[in-house]
């Protein structure tokens, strides 16, 4: 499905429906990763520096939670169903765990051959998949970390793989290739396998960055360059545009009250924006 930039500039809002959740540039431009865990309390990576773990409270109060080792720097964050938090390290190749109710963050997976992994989704299963693009050269790969906390490569060749969500019921997975603009949807089989890859949508202009989905299964995606979160039903459908006040969203998540509540991270701004979601997230109704 090709998305006309024209009928998106002329049937999308003009004024930003969103709000400031946080003030401008308590994060750096490196803002990612948004997550909410069990208690409803919200995290994004990069807090005042890179390597950490922001805290930020219902009040829109931010602190440092954590800070990761070394020289690492998160981007996406997930949490599964026992409450445990998953940081994906795009400079040391790593997924690390944070154990709920703990601060520390263990090594969960490794592999150097990654080129920089960006973005991680958790099916309902556990199984955990990572986005892994190559800026530099355009491309993009990936990832599945297994049980046995293998890493195995199911895709390559890709273009600049980054948003990645997997469907509430588990069926599906949807990645997205931010440069050339693409959102791929594959089926998953049982053993977290990946078939029938089939393209979802594509567009004319603009970036693709973080993707979520609510209960219902609609999908949310960040429109980096347009400040936009463009909300696509299942079969396709284009049910709304939001605008956002920064133009460069860089991930999605849910939240608040009923988990109906969208954050975003801003790169241009350095903070967190919210605005009303259609329905609440698809994993903060598996936490809850």
């Amino acid at each position: 499905m090709l998305v006309s930039a024209l009928w998106l500039c002329s049937c999308g809002p003009q004024k930003a429906t969103s709000s400031d959740f946080t003030p401008e540039w308590g994060f750096t431009k490196g803002i990612e990763g948004p997550a909410v865990d069990q208690d409803g309390k919200l995290y994004a990576v990069n807090y005042r520096e890179e390597g950490t773990i922001g805290i930020v409270y219902e009040n829109g109060e931010s602190a440092v939670f954590t800070k990761l080792p070394g020289k690492s720097i998160g981007n996406g964050i997930r949490f599964d169903s026992a409450g445990h938090m998953y940081v994906a390290d795009y400079v040391g190749h790593t997924v690390y765990r944070i154990e709920k109710g703990g601060k520390k963050a263990e090594v969960y997976a490794h592999n150097p051959d990654m080129s920089q992994p960006n973005d991680l989704a958790i099916a309902p299963n556990g199984t955990i998949y990572l986005s892994d693009p190559n800026w530099a050269e355009g491309t993009g790969r990936l990832w599945q970390v297994k049980a046995n906390k293998e890493i195995v490569l199911l895709e390559d060749h890709m273009g600049t793989t980054n948003g990645i969500e997997v469907s509430p019921d588990g069926k599906n997975l949807y990645v997205n290739e931010s440069v050339q603009r693409n959102i791929w949807r594959y089926d998953i089989d049982p053993d977290g396998s990946l078939g029938n890859k089939t393209r979802f949508m594509t567009f004319e202009d603009f970036g693709l960055d973080g993707m979520r989905c609510d209960a219902k299964g609609n999908l949310y995606v960040t429109r980096y360059g347009k400040g936009t979160v463009l909300i696509v039903s299942p079969n396709k459908k284009i049910i709304k545009e939001v605008q956002l006040k920064g133009k460069k969203p860089s991930n999605i998540t849910f939240g608040g009250k009923n988990g109906k509540t969208c954050f975003v991270t801003m790169a241009d701004r350095g903070n967190l924006e919210s605005f009303p979601a259609l329905n609440p997230g698809a994993f903060h109704k598996r936490l809850h």
